[in-house]
């Protein structure tokens, strides 16, 4: 690759590689490569895919977009959103909104319709390094060792609704968070993936926090991903992938 891989995705018959001052994309049928992006932008840490758009954040805090040209068969740039001051680590897209968490310590909501930002959350105490979507309400976790729930309010802007697990009632710390997956389990309960920078994955039920189980790793698990048939998969620091079956 030429550089370290910051982030992964295949979405629609395509495969995005994130890596310094470039994104590649691979059209998975032809095996065709091409490159979306050459520039001064500093590692490419994120990626996410919302209808026919992608979006990648970077080292240099802009959110650089692109929509897919069905006649030419390609993505081209139609944006770059800028607001961040640090280096946005992650992405997620939920009903038209863009969330961006950043090492400057913020969360902001963009309306991808219209390409600009909404509101900035601001209430973590260091990097912002997992976003989830969750019906209304938007998850965040930091390195700050805690994860917020947000919600929006009446002229639907969001407010901090709960912070795990200074709102718990029990005396009780976190490591940092550093990647965030969810699902639904065979009960219908939703489950909450948490990589914890000590080497372990937390399960918990929402809304309750309830633990319902730990995995176990030699090393920082960095990337969560939710397969078919209740498969997880995890990435470490020490460059193994392993495959979790969910037992409930």
């Amino acid at each position: 690759m030429g550089g370290d891989i910051g982030c992964l995705l295949a979405e629609g018959g395509w495969l995005f590689v994130g890596l310094p001052n470039e994104l590649k994309a691979w059209n998975l049928q032809t095996g065709a490569e091409h490159s979306l992006l050459s520039g001064p932008v500093g590692q490419v840490h994120a990626l996410a895919v919302y209808n026919d758009m992608l979006m990648a954040g970077a080292q240099d805090g802009n959110i650089l977009a692109w929509k897919f040209n069905n006649v030419v068969n390609m993505f081209e740039p139609v944006a770059a959103l800028s607001g961040h001051v640090a280096a946005v680590v992650t992405l997620e897209v939920s009903d038209g909104k863009l969330y961006s968490g950043s090492m400057d310590f913020t969360i902001k909501v963009w309306d991808l319709s219209r390409g600009i930002c909404r509101e900035t959350l601001r209430g973590h105490s260091n990097v912002v390094m997992g976003l989830l979507s969750w019906n209304q309400y938007l998850l965040s976790g930091s390195l700050d060792g805690t994860i917020k729930v947000w919600a929006p309010n009446q002229s639907g802007n969001f407010e901090l609704q709960y912070t795990y697990p200074k709102d718990t009632g029990v005396n009780e710390e976190m490591d940092g968070v550093l990647a965030f997956c969810g699902f639904v389990d065979q009960q219908n309960k939703h489950i909450l993936m948490c990589s914890i920078n000590n080497n372990t994955v937390r399960l918990l039920e929402l809304p309750s926090f309830t633990d319902r189980g730990v995995l176990y790793s030699k090393d920082e698990v960095r990337a969560l991903q939710v397969g078919p048939g209740g498969l997880i998969f995890s990435g470490d620091g020490a460059g193994f992938v392993k495959v979790w079956k969910w037992s409930p």
